[in-house]
């Protein structure tokens, strides 16, 4: 193994242990997409902050953090509360006016204001799985958004990302992660739904020496929203994915 990759490693397992430590304390989460800003987010977490310090020694035990886009736009702007050990409780079209009660009543005391939660999560990969539009998703490629601070790899790393390209670099050849991509079922996230197997295949055997690696994120189509959401809610996601394709098709 390289000295690179076993100093990724240690810190992968140190990154993994602190975060741990993450399950002891009250986490707030506000979103910070493109619809939650519109939506006067960015007040939201400055009223977030003011307030909590505010509170001073009462609020050393929270943290805040700023997430993407977890798909409920109609009711941005959302602020999240995760006490530990309980379900995280979703706080729709929150205005500044609401954020005292919310930090004094449920930050803080640890009891919902029950008439302004539009929603509850426990399990990731389901948000809302109790509300009926959301009951039947089940996400894949936007699974941390909503989750994790994109601005952070850390969070990314503590929820095993960059493990794949660990993976890729110490034991595959490039043509075994083809194969593994084409043998997935993997498609393109455009209309056409083109098989990704086969779009690396065609590159990897294309002539001359000198290979690219383009990010596209255009969202030309009509009402097509999807690339904005994991770009910014899970940018690591995106930018692991093209260091795979990367060593896949032979660039550089």
């Amino acid at each position: 193994m390289s000295p690179g990759l076993a100093e990724f490693r240690r810190y992968r397992d140190d990154v993994i242990a602190r975060s741990q430590g993450i399950a002891s304390v009250t986490r707030v989460f506000v979103g910070m997409g493109t619809c939650g800003i519109a939506a006067g987010a960015g007040d939201l977490y400055q009223a977030l902050v003011t307030r909590l310090n505010a509170a001073g020694r009462d609020a050393q035990a929270v943290e805040l953090v700023k997430v993407g886009c977890i798909g409920m736009c109609e009711q941005e702007a959302l602020v999240d509360v995760q006490h530990p050990g309980r379900p995280r409780v979703t706080y729709g079209r929150v205005t500044p006016e609401m954020i005292p009660r919310i930090v004094e009543q449920d930050i803080l005391g640890g009891e919902p204001v029950t008439e302004w939660v539009v929603g509850t999560i426990t399990d990731e990969s389901r948000p809302y799985h109790d509300l009926g539009f959301f009951s039947k998703q089940q996400r894949v490629v936007l699974q941390y958004c909503g989750f994790i601070d994109p601005e952070k790899v850390d969070d990314y790393i503590a929820r095993g990302g960059y493990a794949a390209l660990v993976k890729v670099l110490t034991g595959m050849t490039p043509e075994q992660v083809i194969e593994e991509v084409s043998k997935s079922g993997l498609r393109g996230r455009g209309g056409a739904g083109f098989p990704t197997g086969s779009k690396w295949r065609f590159a990897r055997r294309s002539p001359g020496a000198k290979k690219y690696i383009v990010c596209n994120g255009d969202e030309g189509d009509p009402g097509a929203f999807m690339d904005r959401s994991v770009l910014e809610g899970d940018p690591h996601a995106v930018l692991e994915g093209m260091m795979i394709t990367a060593y896949a098709i032979g660039a550089d």
